[in-house]
């Protein structure tokens, strides 16, 4: 088993349960859109932005980013774990993916509860 600094559980079972809790928010926050644009009627820009600006849906929106980031970075891990045997070319890729992942939860924080 490989368990170093770079893993986002403890060990594989603690991966696997974040990988469906995960899937899980994903799976309810899809279905929560659909309802919206399947009941909503017309769709404007204005129902758009009142949809998105209620509390609910910010938070909402915010844990499904979280979880999509945290399923993305379990799999990378295990892809990268798997296939990448040279530690220093895992290492940087494993960095760069975590700045990218960081930096898009960070943008879409401040577009979403950004002025």
């Amino acid at each position: 088993m490989v368990n170093n600094v770079s893993t986002f559980g403890r060990n594989g079972v603690h991966d696997f349960l974040l990988i469906r809790a995960t899937a899980i928010i994903m799976t309810l926050y899809t279905i929560y859109l659909v309802s919206f644009c399947a009941f909503a009627g017309d769709i404007s820009y204005v129902s758009w932005t009142n949809f998105f600006g209620g509390t609910f849906t910010k938070v909402f929106t915010m844990l499904a980013l979280a979880s999509v980031l945290i399923h993305a970075w379990i799999g990378l891990w295990q892809v990268l774990t798997d296939y990448i045997k040279c530690a220093k070319l895992r290492g940087a890729l494993q960095l760069t993916f975590i700045a990218v992942l960081l930096g898009y939860f960070f943008s879409g924080f401040f577009i979403l509860w950004g002025a």
